[in-house]
């Protein structure tokens, strides 16, 4: 689980290093789930500077190259201004901004990713 904001503490750099490191280990990671400020990681208008790592990019290269579900906690995302399509339309919004790669769901998918795990990460 992913609380930390994309650029503020450190938090979303180190989930990514430990997943990376987990899934490399041959660990099974059931899925990565972005709540409260976490969801930031996942607003594909994050544009950082050109010597600065894009964790946006990061997540979804690391989701595309070991197929891994990264879901946001819808409720967490739309108070934070982090949209899906559907989401955009939902709410009279004119466009979304939730990066590829990345779902909405709830805490009904933290649970089931709970229940198929045998523990919980949290950064």
């Amino acid at each position: 689980m992913v609380n930390g904001s994309v650029y503020g503490p450190a938090a979303g750099f180190h989930a990514l290093k430990y997943t990376r490191a987990a899934l490399q280990a041959g660990h099974e990671v059931h899925c990565v789930f972005f709540y409260q400020d976490g969801v930031s990681q996942s607003n594909a208008l994050c544009a950082p500077a050109s010597d600065e790592l894009d964790l946006t990019a990061a997540w979804q290269q690391l989701a595309k190259e070991w197929q891994l579900n990264l879901v946001n906690c819808v409720s967490a995302a739309l108070r934070r201004g982090v949209l899906s399509a559907q989401d955009a339309k939902d709410n009279a919004k004119a466009s979304a901004n939730l990066a590829a790669g990345f779902t909405m769901g709830g805490l009904g998918e933290l649970v089931t990713g709970l229940e198929k795990s045998d523990r919980l990460v949290s950064f």
